[in-house]
């Protein structure tokens, strides 16, 4: 039986968030067990599995970061120099524009369902 065959008996349906949750189970010290229960009380998690969720999400965050930064980077150390005239800075304003409301659209409407 693998992982996964594990994993989907603990699984449940949250409406609240509408996804499939998975239950995990881990086994820490004592030490460890009151660090978290002090991290959940001192800033305002609603339990244990929040506050997990909240540091993965922020790990997820920190490497999409990260891998943003690498490709920045690169382009910055392979790409062709440009001038950066006062055209330049105009069309590049404009495209941020443009891409800013798409993805503003694009929350409106995720947000209307």
């Amino acid at each position: 039986m693998g992982t996964s065959s594990l994993l989907d008996k603990n699984s449940c349906y949250t409406g609240m968030e509408g996804f499939l949750m998975t239950t995990v189970t881990i086994s820490l010290p004592e030490s460890l067990k009151e660090f978290i229960d002090v991290e959940v009380h001192t800033k305002g998690y609603g339990n244990v599995s929040e506050y997990v969720r909240g540091l993965l999400r922020a790990e997820q965050a920190k490497r999409a970061d990260d891998a943003l930064e690498t490709l920045l980077l690169e382009g910055l150390a392979t790409g062709e120099d440009i001038e950066l005239t006062p055209a330049f800075w105009k069309e590049l304003k404009a495209d941020a524009a443009k891409i800013l409301a798409k993805k503003k659209a694009g929350q409106k409407e995720r947000a209307a369902r």
